[in-house]
Parts: structure tokens; C-alpha cells; sequence
């Protein structure tokens, strides 16, 4: 019998941590760029329940000239929280896309409760009256049950925001 393989994903975050990155485990971060002060709200991982909303409910900071939830799964009970807060978006990873997807169909799965057609790419969530830009990135990876990705290209994703147009 072969014994789990362990992820050193403590290791990983500590090298983060130590080279400056912003650790988002069910807090909150900020960044200033470009004289912006962008705030980021983040939780743990829905997927294996490490996600603690009530540790960093409440919505945006009014000093933040934009906030960003950012979640790994985009199950719904996270962006339910993130939208009814008001957040304008929300940036999620966890669905590979659909890893394996069916030309002109889509993605078969997406490892969570959010709909197929929202594996990947640029939706709106809709929640306690609110709606949220929701961005899920396909990634690079695959999941060890499934190592092959098909009809679902690998991709690292820029976003590039823009400010509303106040009318």
C-alpha cells in the first residue's frame, strides 16, 4: 500500500512569505501600486473547508481605492460572502479549466459547486442583491487523479483593470 504523498505547501508559502508576497490565508493584504492602495480579502481553501469568511466579513475598506476577494475554489458559499460584502471582483484558480473539456461543449467538471460554464474566463455572480465581476484562471496544472489536461490549454493570466467610466 502506498502511503500519501505529502505536499510541502508549508514550505512553499514560508518562501513566499519570506520574498515579500502578500500571505492571504483568511485575512486581509494590501499592496500600493501606482500610488492605488489595493486591498485583498482572502480565504483558505473551501475545498478541503479550510475557508473562514467570519474571520474577514464586513466588505471593503471605504480607504481602499479597490478591493479584490481572492479565493482558490470558487465554490458558492465564498462568492455568496464575497458579493453580498460588495466586493466588485473576485479572482479564483481550483477548476483547471474543466482539465478535460469537449470542444464546442466546454468543461465536463469543475471540482466544485460552480457551474460548468463558469470554469474558466470572466463571469457576474450574483448574491444578496449585490453582483461581482468573478474571474477563474484555468491555470498550468492538472490534479493527481487525472495528470492530462485535453481541449483545455494551460494559462497564466494577466488582467489588466481599468477605472469605471464615472458618468
Amino acid at each position: 500500500m502506498v502511503g500519501a504523498i505529502h505536499n510541502p505547501w508549508t514550505e512553499l508559502r514560508d518562501g513566499f512569505d519570506s520574498a515579500g508576497w502578500v500571505d492571504l490565508t483568511n485575512t486581509r493584504g494590501r499592496l500600493k501600486i501606482e500610488g492605488l492602495e489595493l486591498e485583498f480579502t482572502g480565504l483558505d481553501d473551501p475545498h478541503i473547508r479550510r475557508d473562514r469568511y467570519q474571520e474577514v466579513t464586513g466588505g471593503p475598506s471605504a480607504d481602499a481605492d479597490l478591493s479584490i476577494g481572492v479565493v482558490h475554489a470558487p465554490y458558492l458559499r465564498a462568492l455568496d460572502a464575497f458579493t453580498a460584502d460588495r466586493y466588485p471582483l473576485i479572482l479564483a484558480g481550483h477548476t483547471h479549466g474543466g482539465q478535460l473539456c469537449v470542444p464546442f461543449y466546454g468543461a465536463l467538471v469543475t471540482n466544485c459547486d460552480l457551474d460548468r460554464k463558469r470554469a474558466s474566463g470572466l463571469s457576474r455572480h450574483s448574491a444578496g442583491g449585490h453582483r461581482s465581476y468573478l474571474h477563474v484562471s484555468a491555470g498550468c496544472g492538472t490534479n493527481r487523479y487525472t495528470p492530462v489536461r485535453f481541449a483545455c490549454p494551460p494559462e497564466a493570466t494577466l488582467l489588466t483593470l481599468t477605472p469605471r467610466d464615472k458618468r
